[in-house]
């Protein structure tokens, strides 16, 4: 990871609400995405995790200008990028990409994978030497493919084929940032360690930073450099990976790391078991927005919606009036445990 300490992308206040329509009148709005602040340092991964629905997606898609904000500010690289035009942002596209989440899905069907992984190039009218297809033909090489296979199309190739043909694909500009939406999530078990592995692999060669979006804890912890816990569209604690492993602060966090499975153990003993079903984003409870669910809320998280704020004097940061104290004990082996578990 890089030691400069000018962050490569900053983000604050960043929202995104969805309006609801009755007929041609906006009656009310999903609060997808409700006031975020982090940043990103060049080498450095960020991991998103939460339940399904807290947002993650939503965030990623607005890092890279394929969602408009509602609110707040994007800074990629010192420059504001929050509401730039097409034109504005194609100069950025060579530094800024996505891998999206589903292999099947996110490649045309109609293209070959030679022509898949050569529209950036394509598009931004560059012309590397040796040709396009030469390119094009050492990225496959460099993410694990033959790179004869440059004719054939997507249908021809496994799911784990198909997500690293959408990582050349973003590594085509040589960006400095790429936006992982849960790249592994579609695969099998071993391959998602070879996909994680690539990753981490061209991260060290090329100095990538990444916004590594996932629900699955054990991904986050061998790939993150930092992690930020989601919940209900806001970030309720963020800090160093070991930090926010080792000794959480947020009940929400707690109860997430509480669900990985310790071998040393039998039965679920020491989990965190939560109540009830996640509030609706179209009307969040007031106050924190966890309380709902918490078994330390009290009045006072009610009426007073907590900061992100840190404590003790180090980097993390969490969003909570009673935050948790001590280490939290973990599991002796690689278990993986998926945030959905929790709730179960």
């Amino acid at each position: 990871m890089s030691t400069e300490t000018e962050p490569l992308l900053r983000v604050r206040g960043l929202t995104k609400h969805f309006p609801v329509r009755d007929g041609f009148r906006s009656r009310s709005a999903v609060r997808a995405v409700d006031g975020l602040d982090f940043d990103v340092r060049p080498g450095e991964t960020l991991g998103l995790v939460g339940e399904s629905g807290c947002g993650k997606t939503t965030t990623g898609r607005m890092l890279v200008r394929l969602l408009e904000p509602t609110s707040g500010t994007i800074e990629f690289a010192g420059r504001d990028i929050t509401h730039a035009r097409r034109r504005e942002l194609r100069p950025l596209r060579q530094d800024l990409q996505i891998i999206f989440q589903d292999p099947y899905a996110s490649l045309n069907p109609r293209h070959t994978v030679g022509r898949i992984v050569a529209m950036p190039l394509q598009v931004n009218g560059i012309d590397p030497p040796g040709g396009t297809k030469k390119r094009v033909q050492e990225l496959l090489e460099l993410v694990g493919l033959n790179p004869e296979h440059y004719n054939r199309y997507p249908h021809e190739f496994s799911g784990g084929q198909r997500q690293r043909i959408g990582i050349a694909r973003a590594l085509a500009l040589r960006p400095k940032l790429i936006v992982a939406d849960e790249p592994v999530s579609a695969l099998d078990v071993s391959i998602q360690a070879q996909v994680i592995n690539l990753l981490r692999d061209l991260q060290r060669e090329l100095d990538l930073a990444f916004v590594f979006i996932a629900h699955d804890l054990a991904v986050i912890r061998h790939f993150c450099h930092r992690v930020a816990v989601m919940y209900l569209g806001k970030i309720v604690e963020i800090g160093d990976r070991d930090d926010i492993y080792e000794r959480p602060q947020h009940p929400y966090t707690r109860a997430l790391l509480s669900a990985i499975p310790d071998v040393t153990t039998l039965g679920p003993a020491g989990r965190i078991r939560l109540t009830g079903d996640v509030p609706t984003p179209l009307n969040p409870p007031s106050g924190c927005r966890f309380r709902t669910r918490c078994w330390k809320a009290q009045e006072r998280c009610a009426t007073e919606e907590p900061a992100l704020v840190r404590r003790d004097g180090g980097d993390q940061a969490t969003a909570c009036h009673f935050p948790e104290a001590g280490t939290i004990r973990q599991g002796a082996g690689p278990a993986a445990a998926t945030v959905e578990e929790v709730s179960k």
